[in-house]
């Protein structure tokens, strides 16, 4: 069972804007159907904190009865005797018992707690990761760590606040204002009932003024969070301007925000403080001077006094965390929102219902690939693709090229289906993607890219992550072809050296090939090199054009490149401008046509010459 979102079309949905008018009954519906995964242990946690709520109301009834037993002027010989240790035997066995119950009921709901924590926690990152790639390059990944982090705190400690102090804080009131009411005069519960609602009153209406505060502070400490990840992702480039000081000031910019919200905060929390002591005082003192009356007149005991006086500071107890408590709460339901909300995201490239898996013809060659007239934008104000036609035969190669900005990568994207294209179609084997599952066609297809972003981890899970649970001979193979082994075994710990960050521990041409061994590893129908050599020297990228040629033939193979040099032997070459393509055929077509192909050729041969 799974809570309904409500989701919006449209891409401004991806930056996961709060609910609309969502209140906090709605937030505690939303997470019910997790903690209502274990009905059974719920239902044995309630009983238990009932029960030790019994059993804590009956400490001070037989603390009265002990000490009105001990009365000097009753001279029994067996009621000072017998009785009073049977009364004291029960009170300990009360005691016992309400903290036994209690202990169980944290025993019983600790895994209903944790099955919520991990459930939600699980389907948001499933969620994060089925988002478009447009909400991911739009939010910042601090920021997001952060409300996820925040969202399953939440969970637990508003089941903590209100399993473990609000419930039993009512259960408890509902009792002593019964027991007043039928015992003693009226008086006690009217006092009591009306010093609670006061309490309660004066509590909601600061807390509510001071969650303002509280979420300015949050928002502080999300955006300092923010600020300081991304300074440390980069790292380098901090370094090589020299930019430290400038990056320390920005962020403490955002610790000056926090620090003066911070402290009206604490300014505002001493003021409830002692207006909740000042509410608890009067009633208390109202409390004591109706039972010392009491006392005095005959009507009540000395045990009811200190019965009386037990029972309040039992109750007033739990209200001195009471704004505490209550503010808490209204912040995990704030925390518990804004991860709910991520959930409300609009997935934006999404599978239709019932879709069927992508079916390739003959996967030793690969798909037929066409793009059919094909317009793209990522911002309707600048259009990338402008009405692109083409068609890449089954098995052959197929290398587009042109300046930066053309719309080359773009074309890569849209395969992986990253993106929905406005207008047009692209289809493999005359399925067009838009209706097959997403993890099929992305499981069709092998990349190469020319940014290389490995996982801080080993060399041989970066491998690895092509096709987990490959075997260490199938890694090492895969490293053989990417050329990359007679540097793996150079290392101290081989291929289970650690990258680093973002595998910031290797070249850039060592990171190119991790990526190309991964690629070959998955053997894909289909294959997309884009730059895959540009960050190598002239002698390793000889050989590995040479791996991927063989790699490439007779595979449907689509190549974006910037030199020329390694696409000669392609099948055939576009070449863009401007989102469109302007020319189109082999090698030796295109040189002997003398268009814009001749001259980046001439152009590049010239560079090389010169260098």
């Amino acid at each position: 069972m799974r809570p309904h979102f409500s989701r919006s079309s449209g891409h401004d949905s991806d930056r996961a804007a709060p609910r609309a008018n969502l209140t906090d009954w709605g937030v505690i519906r939303d997470l019910l159907p997790y903690l209502l995964a274990y009905k059974v242990r719920v239902f044995l946690a309630i009983a238990c904190l009932i029960a030790a709520k019994f059993a804590n109301l009956g400490i001070p009834l037989l603390l009265k009865q002990l000490i009105d037993t001990l009365d000097i002027k009753n001279n029994v010989a067996t009621a000072l005797l017998v009785v009073p240790v049977g009364i004291i035997v029960g009170y300990g066995l009360l005691r016992f018992s309400a903290s036994m119950f209690s202990e169980l009921r944290e025993a019983l709901f600790s895994r209903v707690t944790q099955h919520a924590v991990r459930q939600i926690a699980l389907e948001v990152f499933k969620h994060l990761h089925a988002l478009s790639l447009r909400f991911h390059l739009s939010r910042q990944t601090g920021g997001v760590s952060r409300d996820i982090e925040r969202g399953t705190r939440a969970i637990q400690s508003l089941v903590s606040y209100t399993l473990y102090s609000i419930l039993p804080t009512i259960i408890e009131f509902a009792l002593v204002l019964g027991y007043f009411a039928i015992f003693y005069d009226i008086w006690f519960a009217a006092i009591t009932l009306s010093a609670l609602v006061v309490y309660i009153g004066f509590t909601i209406v600061v807390t509510e003024w001071r969650t303002h505060l509280r979420r300015t502070m949050n928002d502080m400490d999300s955006r300092a969070n923010q600020k300081a990840i991304d300074s440390l992702l980069n790292f380098e480039t901090v370094k090589y301007f020299g930019n430290e000081a400038f990056e320390a000031r920005r962020y403490d910019e955002n610790l000056i925000r926090y620090q003066a919200a911070a402290i009206k905060s604490q300014q505002s929390l001493a003021f409830l403080n002692l207006g909740q002591q000042a509410i608890i005082a009067v009633g208390l003192v109202l409390i004591l001077w109706r039972a010392t009356l009491g006392v005095t007149d005959g009507s009540m005991t000395l045990g009811d006094l200190v019965l009386v006086n037990t029972l309040m500071i039992q109750l007033y107890i739990p209200l001195n965390f009471l704004g505490v408590i209550y503010r808490e709460i209204k912040q995990s339901l704030t925390d518990l929102d804004r991860m709910f909300t991520l959930l409300t995201a609009d997935k934006e490239v999404a599978d239709r219902p019932g879709a069927p898996l992508l079916h390739i013809q003959d996967a030793a060659i690969g798909p037929e690939v066409r793009f059919d007239h094909v317009s793209f934008h990522y911002d309707p104000k600048r259009e990338i693709l402008k009405d692109i036609s083409f068609v890449m035969p089954a098995g052959t190669i197929t290398a587009v090229v042109g300046r930066s900005g053309a719309g080359k990568s773009t074309l890569a994207r849209l395969l992986f289906r990253f993106y929905d294209v406005q207008s047009g179609q692209i289809l493999l084997d005359n399925q067009d993607i838009k209706s097959v599952q997403q993890t099929s066609l992305r499981q069709s297809i092998g990349i190469v890219p020319q940014d290389t972003v490995l996982f801080n981890d080993t060399i041989a899970y970066n491998i690895a992550y092509g096709r987990p649970g490959a075997t260490q001979d199938e890694i090492e193979q895969a490293a053989r072809a990417a050329q990359m082994d007679h540097f793996i075994e150079q290392l101290p710990d081989r291929y289970e050296t650690q990258v680093g960050e973002r595998g910031l521990k290797l070249s850039g041409g060592e990171k190119q090939r991790v990526a190309i061994a991964r690629t070959l590893l998955k053997k894909p129908a289909m294959l997309i090199f884009d730059e895959a050599t540009s960050a190598l020297d002239s002698k390793t990228e000889r050989a590995l054009q040479e791996e991927l040629s063989g790699l490439a033939r007779n595979r449907t193979t689509l190549i974006i490149a910037h030199r020329l040099s390694t696409i000669v032997h392609a099948d055939q070459i576009l070449v863009m401008d401007h989102g469109k393509i302007v020319e189109r055929g082999t090698h030796a077509e295109l040189i002997q046509a003398q268009g814009a192909y001749a001259q980046m050729w001439h152009l590049q041969k010239r560079e090389a010459v010169e260098v």
